[in-house]
Formats: C-alpha cells, sequence, structure tokens
C-alpha cells in the first residue's frame, strides 16, 4: 500500500548506488554538489524498509492519530538512535560555521535571529541541500510513516527544513507562533512539521510549549519568530486567553513531537547549563499548490500560483497507492 519512490525496484537501487558514487566523487571537486538533486537516500544512516510488514512497525496507533487530531500535537515518536544523533550533531557543527562552502545553498541563515546577543537563536532553512546527514533524515522512514498518517494517509512531499539551536546560559526565546502563518504562500492547508531534539529537551533549557487544542482557533496573525515572547496573545480573543494553558513537551534526545500547521506553540529562553539543539522537518500533502507568484523560499524558482509544488525542492518523500 505504501512505499518510497526510491524502493520500488531494484534497478532504482541500482541508481541509488550510482549516485552516491557520484556524490562522493563531487565531494572532492571545488563546487560541490547540491544535495536537492539526489531525491532519494544518498547514506546508509537510515535502513529503509523494502516491504509492507518492514514498514509495519513505524505505524502510529489509532489513538496516537486520535490524540493527534483532538490536541493538535502528538510527542514522543522516537525517530533516532544514539549513533544517528552523533551524526547529526557532527554535522550541524559543520554546516552552522558561516564559511562552509556550500553555505550559499541555505534559503535562510541567521546565527542569531534576535537582536539580542544576551538570547540567541540559530535558525536557518536549507541544510538539507548542504549535508548527508540532513538530506537523509528527511527519508527516516519513523518520519515518513507518522507523517503520511497524520496528514490522513496522504502521500507526502518535502516542504522545508530548520535548525532551531540555544546556547547553554543565554538562548532565546521562540515566540508564540503559528507555523502556516509564515506559510500562506502555500495552500490547501494541508502541511505538518516534526520536531525532533539533538539534545534532550527540558523546560529548563527551553523545550517545546503547546496550546492544546489551539489548531482549531483559525489562522492568526504572525509575531516576530524570535521577538517578544507573548505578542501573539495580544491578537487572541477573550475565549482564546481564557483556553491559552500551555503545555510543556520534555523529549529526550532522539524523540520526536509533530503538530497542526495551526497549533500555536513556542519555546522559552535557555538560561541553563546545556545547549538545546533541534531541527525540525516540514512536510505538506501532495497536491498542495503554490498560491503566490513570487519565490517560495530563496533560491528557489518560482512556481507560478495555482501550479503545483513538486521537483527537485519539493520532493515525493513517500507514496501512498
Amino acid at each position: 500500500m505504501y512505499f518510497n519512490n526510491y524502493a520500488k525496484n531494484q534497478k532504482v537501487m541500482t541508481d541509488q548506488n550510482q549516485d552516491f558514487v557520484n556524490f562522493l566523487v563531487n565531494l572532492t571537486h571545488p563546487k560541490m554538489r547540491d544535495l536537492s538533486d539526489y531525491s532519494h537516500p544518498i547514506t546508509d544512516l537510515f535502513e529503509q524498509p523494502k516491504t509492507e510488514a518492514e514498514w509495519e512497525k513505524y505505524r502510529l496507533s489509532q489513538d496516537q492519530v486520535d490524540f493527534f487530531h483532538e490536541n493538535g500535537y502528538l510527542s514522543g515518536i522516537k525517530l533516532l538512535d544514539e549513533d544517528q544523533i552523533r551524526v547529526l550533531k557532527e554535522a550541524l557543527e559543520k554546516v552552522s560555521n558561516p564559511k562552509h562552502p556550500m553555505h550559499h545553498l541555505f534559503h535562510e541563515f541567521h546565527s542569531n535571529e534576535s537582536s539580542d546577543p544576551n538570547q540567541v537563536l540559530f535558525h536557518s532553512l536549507g541544510h538539507w541541500r548542504i549535508h548527508p546527514a540532513f538530506h537523509d533524515v528527511i527519508w527516516n522512514p519513523a518520519f515518513l510513516m507518522a507523517s503520511s498518517q497524520l496528514l490522513g494517509d496522504k502521500s507526502v512531499r518535502f516542504w522545508h527544513d530548520q535548525l532551531f539551536c540555544k546556547p547553554a546560559k543565554h538562548g532565546g526565546n521562540v515566540a508564540w507562533h503559528q507555523d502556516y502563518s509564515y506559510w500562506t504562500r502555500t495552500v490547501a492547508m494541508q502541511h505538518l512539521t516534526c520536531w525532533c531534539g539533538l539534545d534532550d529537551a527540558t523546560e529548563a533549557n527551553g523545550c517545546l510549549n503547546y496550546i492544546p487544542g489551539s489548531h482549531r482557533w483559525g489562522l492568526l496573525d504572525k509575531p516576530a519568530l524570535a521577538g517578544e515572547m507573548d505578542g501573539l496573545k495580544t491578537m487572541l480573543t477573550e475565549q482564546q486567553l481564557k483556553e491559552f494553558n500551555p503545555v510543556a513537551v520534555p523529549l529526550k534526545a532522539g524523540y520526536a513531537t509533530f503538530h497542526h500547521p495551526l497549533m500555536v506553540h513556542g519555546s522559552f529562553a535557555n538560561y541553563s547549563e546545556n545547549a538545546r539543539r533541534a531541527f525540525v522537518l516540514n512536510v505538506f500533502a501532495d497536491g498542495t499548490v503554490s498560491d503566490t507568484n513570487e519565490p517560495l523560499l530563496q533560491g528557489v524558482p518560482i512556481i507560478p500560483k495555482g501550479q503545483k509544488m513538486e521537483g527537485k525542492f519539493f520532493p515525493k518523500i513517500f507514496e501512498i497507492k
């Protein structure tokens, strides 16, 4: 019933092996390759299921899916083992260096999205194009299966990735917001966010917080992402303010939380002794179209308004047949 585009037959796997050889050759070339050219895994970091039975072990329970639809989020989904966490941390160390030779491939790069040097929030988009580990995490089967189920058992396309990193002792907050308020250049609203920690995320170091049920409030105005924490609350009705009861979501490293595109969420500053590093994968259901004649992401060719979002920057990563 479900499978990935790259695992349809042995010929595809053979082509992938050749692509990986080409990729290794390109690493030695002065102009290294943009990894968005590869719409399938290029390393063995994540073992790929080959049968429906192998996919089943990643399947969410009906109770988990029901919890997501009722509350707007689902937490505690294991995505990474210790070795994968280590590899991704090493990758983060490399791509966060502004002198990285492929730095120009980022859609956005903010060493500190906050204007306050005492509240640092590293935030970037586009690192999947630069490092093979961040490229291949998009094809993590646990992530793919959960994404398809939470989108209503639909085929899934990649939207964009993000890094959110808060250093120890002076890490900044992420203001209360809804993801889709920044994504209205796409329709229909059939998106999903996955947040996964590379460190243990605690209330002390700025874990994610949700407002359960807020995904039913409709679309709100967007605040500055690293601005005043409570800017969004000035836009709420009296009833919404009564329902504004944050729930902290601490997670062990390697565990993820998924949330609805209208879920109100944010995270507080990190004054602890421990860093809080995380990556985010954003996806949408196949069939989503562009709602603008402007670039959807910096450095990505324009997809005219009304045209389906597809191509190498928005690859189909999971297909339902």
